[in-house]
């Protein structure tokens, strides 16, 4: 009996150790694996052949657009400004002229009912897979709480928060039909890397 109870004082360290390293060792590989191995995803046969990304005129967004056309994807760019959306749409399809592209000018700060209702329709009729909610902004500057003003801060929530629910909310009926499709949030740094963040505290809020 002592000699047993030996035993397992010996290895039973042995066995929670090696346990821990083969469990790292799997995430490891899977991680490897699924970031560097795997063959990579045909998005239109996975998801469908179009992609709307918000505020898709600049950084982020603008980014996602081109990377989304390579893919072979059509696009339907979302943004306030209509001459940068003709801008956008133009260099992406001189690289990409075999994709299709539509554009919806939405100012989300603002009553953007219209432009959700052209959204739902444009995600009715046409095969829509991917959304992107990218769309957001921030304070002009650095404040704290006590200092930013009513009409700023509900502009922040109603871009931030409003606009991706209603957009989500009219494509999501389309995707369910088909039974496939993926949404994508984008949030910010700001909501993790700094979790006080006392000089901007309702973009964090909002962006989390």
């Amino acid at each position: 009996m002592h000699q047993l109870e030996e035993l397992l004082i010996i290895f039973l360290p042995f066995l929670i150790g090696l346990i821990l390293t083969l469990k790292t060792f799997i995430s490891f590989t899977t991680w490897i694996f699924n970031t560097c191995l795997r063959s990579e995803k045909q998005f239109t046969k996975s998801y469908g052949s179009w992609a709307l990304i918000t505020g898709a005129t600049d950084g982020i967004g603008k980014a996602l657009s081109y990377q989304l056309a390579q893919k072979n994807l059509n696009l339907i760019l979302v943004s306030r400004n209509s001459k940068k959306l003709e801008t956008v749409k133009n260099e992406i399809t001189i690289k990409n002229p075999h994709i299709q592209i539509k554009t919806v000018t939405i100012d989300f700060s603002d009553d953007f009912t219209t432009g959700v209702r052209e959204i739902e329709i444009l995600a009715r009729d046409l095969d829509l897979g991917i959304l992107i909610n990218n769309v957001g902004i921030t304070y002009p500057k650095a404040m704290f709480f006590d200092e930013v003003k009513e009409e700023m801060w509900m502009k922040i929530v109603r871009v931030n928060i409003e606009s991706t629910t209603r957009v989500t909310k009219a494509v999501l009926g389309g995707m369910m039909e088909r039974k496939k499709g993926i949404i994508v949030n984008i949030g910010s740094g700001a909501a993790v890397v700094v979790p006080s963040h006392p000089l901007f505290t309702i973009y964090a809020a909002t962006k989390a």
